[in-house]
């Protein structure tokens, strides 16, 4: 294969060898080196600025701190030295690994994203990271192709070749040596224009400063904040009973000061990770001489930039939280093919938590009116409602008679067994409202499904996309004339389940849903259908 070289992108970037083979940037050394010397920083502090006598039992944090800092700087510029890359006309490969060495080659026909984002030390330096989203098996939990660190010219050269938005990707160019003039990239806003979806609204922060996670990164916090003062000889709690007197409080004021209190804080503090996450957060479909991406920009600290290749996109699905449904809050994916589920960027997620509305405005202008996500879905056979009554009412009956003898022996008391009783209205509740969550339907190109009792989740998937159709029964499915379907495609969660549906018309559902995979098993009737709801206007089962 004739070796793709890049165009130039700075004068410090590694010269590629005769193979084209290239290293990362040298820059990644200093960055290293400068995460040494401030992670020495907090043991020289303490001593120099606190006058903290220097022993084993005063020390041991910051010595820990200083040898993560050190270890992971050497790690790094042992990943410098011993990773390289090259670019050819069909593939991208990449060579790294110290006691094991491994080779690792994409075809660029195979790449589904590109991914650049840089970290604050990054930014600093000048260094971007290339993630390449290449069908890798994003459930078993598969890496994506990464190359960190490269200078910023060159990761968005590397960008461009990748995504095909660039003519001369395939030509061979000769990278200029230093005194040589150094040629200007190519201008993005010359060869692609922009179409913005959306962009941040700075009163989202209300979706995500008020949540279960509020408590928890409050606890997080506030915990390592008591760490860090104790380490430097100052008592929080101390400090924190100038204000308060915890022994005039009850354990009732007690609670409610740390629930209030708690809460509060985690709110400010998910408020301001959601503006530093979001910062000048754009959606945009970004289209090129034959090809569209969906692109989202965000960040403040840490940027990261997302392009998806429309090409490879499946579907869209909204989820709604069950405990801020009142809120109309939703989250808006989309199904598409080498993007990973496990990511906790949510490489996925092309808006932040937000109104319900905008994620069906938006999922209109990427899906195209009218929106499959619009259907009304008609609600599914009151045997669904009793299958999950009949559930609820089992596991209930399980968990009294699991804690009823040890009631009854005084091992445990006899609150608990009333609290094993009071959970059956709740799970009752939480039946009626998985039943209401229940919906299906086919369109023109889409089959569209809802279900869910925490998420309540409706997906639309294109019926093209479809690879696999599956109706299957349980017992107590059978008994109560349902069955399920379930839709598999090679992208999102691979799998999408319209269950509960009535037996009777599960045949025919699964029939329009992956059009012509049923035709050899079924009569000329029910194809007949399925080739009219293709062709017609929506129909609802």
């Amino acid at each position: 294969m004739t070796d793709e070289t890049l165009p130039a992108g700075s004068r410090t970037a590694p010269e590629p060898s005769a193979d084209g083979w290239r290293g990362l940037s040298i820059r990644v050394v200093w960055v290293d080196f400068a995460k040494s010397l401030l992670s020495v920083l907090p043991a020289v502090v303490a001593i120099l600025g606190f006058g903290i006598e220097p022993s084993w039992s005063s020390m041991w944090p910051f010595a820990a701190i200083a040898v993560w800092g050190v270890l992971s700087a050497v790690a790094d510029i042992i990943r410098w030295l011993l990773t390289r890359y090259r670019i050819t006309e069909t593939e991208v490969e990449r060579s790294t690994g110290l006691f094991v060495r491994r080779h690792r080659s994409v075809r660029r026909d195979r790449i589904r994203s590109v991914d650049t984002h840089a970290k604050l030390r990054h930014r600093i330096a000048g260094l971007r990271v290339i993630t390449v989203g290449a069908g890798q098996q994003t459930n078993a939990g598969e890496a994506a192709f990464v190359l960190d660190s490269l200078i910023r010219d060159d990761a968005e050269l590397l960008r461009s070749v990748l995504l095909r938005e660039h003519q001369t990707a395939t030509a061979e160019t000769e990278r200029p040596r230093d005194g040589d003039d150094i040629q200007d990239p190519p201008d993005p806003a010359k060869t692609r224009s922009a179409e913005v979806f959306a962009t941040l609204r700075p009163w989202w922060v209300v979706y995500h400063m008020f949540s279960l996670w509020a408590y928890l990164s409050a606890a997080g916090l506030l915990w390592g904040a008591f760490w860090l003062a104790s380490t430097f000889g100052v008592n929080l709690i101390d400090v924190s009973s100038r204000w308060i007197s915890w022994g005039d409080l009850g354990w009732f004021e007690t609670i409610a000061v740390a629930v209030v209190g708690g809460g509060l804080f985690g709110a400010i503090a998910m408020g301001v990770g959601f503006f530093l996450s979001y910062w000048k957060f754009e959606l945009a479909r970004v289209r090129s001489d034959d090809t569209s991406f969906l692109r989202t920009r965000r960040g403040l600290l840490s940027t990261r930039e997302v392009n998806r290749d429309e090409v490879r996109t499946r579907g869209l699905s909204i989820s709604e939280p069950l405990l801020w449904r009142w809120m109309r809050m939703a989250d808006t994916n989309v199904i598409t093919t080498g993007l990973s589920i496990w990511d906790p960027e949510q490489p996925s997620a092309i808006l932040p938590r937000g109104p319900r509305s905008i994620a069906h405005e938006v999922a209109t202008r990427v899906l195209g009116a009218p929106s499959p996500l619009e259907v009304p879905l008609p609600r599914h056979p009151r045997a669904a409602l009793r299958r999950r009554l009949w559930w609820a009412t089992a596991f209930t009956a399980l968990g009294v008679a699991i804690v009823a003898l040890p009631v009854a022996t005084s091992v445990v008391p006899t609150w608990v067994l009333w609290a094993a009783i009071g959970v059956w209205p709740v799970a009752l509740c939480g039946a009626i409202v998985a039943y209401r969550a229940l919906g299906h339907a086919i369109t023109e190109d889409y089959v569209v499904m809802r279900s869910g009792l925490t998420s309540r989740t409706t997906s639309a998937l294109r019926r093209d996309a479809v690879s696999t159709i599956a109706v299957r029964q349980s017992i107590l499915q059978k008994r109560l004339g349902l069955s399920t379907v379930s839709a598999m495609t090679a992208a999102g969660w691979s799998i999408y389940e319209a269950p509960d549906v009535c037996a009777h018309e599960a045949i025919s559902f699964a029939a329009q849903a992956a059009p012509g995979f049923l035709d050899e098993f079924l009569g000329s009737s029910v194809c007949s259908r399925a080739d009219e709801v293709a062709s017609g206007p929506v129909r609802d089962l």
